[in-house]
């Protein structure tokens, strides 16, 4: 992508993080950043129509033109990793339902895009983010989250031109 605003997403059942960079040439910055909240005692349907909403709106306002959204990571508790895949689904819907094209990154690729190592430290990635978007900003953890997947696509679109097929792609960097 040479130009362009990438929505990040980091889903998650109680907290989704969000962030949106600009891409101009080879310079990243952040748009905005943050954390759609879910309460844990509403039932699955409420917090995902919520978080569908809320990703709508960030959408229509913004009108980003790509989403990279992190996949699900190896999880013991099957009952969490459903979830969250509910949570993912919804994220996807959202983006291709604002016309976006939609990109899924691993969360090792992530990692390895923006520290270099892909079994880094949460914090690794924060101050990473932090340098590469020039910015001390605080922010919270999923929103730094999120702000590193639209940055892995930023960076990793180039070298990966991967077949799109209906507006769905999965990237992942080796």
């Amino acid at each position: 992508m040479k130009n362009g605003l990438i929505l990040g997403i980091d889903p998650g059942s109680l907290a989704t993080g969000y962030g949106v960079v600009r891409v101009l040439g080879n310079r990243l910055s952040c748009v905005e950043t943050g954390v759609i909240r879910l309460a844990s005692n509403a039932a699955l349907a409420a917090r995902l129509e919520r978080l569908y909403g809320a990703l709508q709106e960030i959408i229509q306002r913004l009108h980003p033109t790509d989403a990279a959204v992190e996949t699900v990571f190896q999880s013991v508790n099957v009952r969490s990793a459903l979830v969250l895949s509910h949570v993912r689904g919804v994220a996807l819907l959202a983006a291709v339902h604002g016309a976006m094209q939609v990109y899924e990154y691993t969360p090792i690729a992530v990692k390895k895009a923006v520290v270099g190592y892909g079994r880094a430290e949460k914090q690794q990635v924060r101050q990473m983010v932090r340098l590469i978007l020039g910015t001390q900003q605080p922010m919270a953890q999923d929103a730094s989250d999120a702000l590193a997947v639209a940055i892995c696509h930023a960076n990793s679109r180039p070298l990966n031109a991967c077949e799109n097929v209906a507006g769905v792609c999965e990237c992942s960097i080796s």
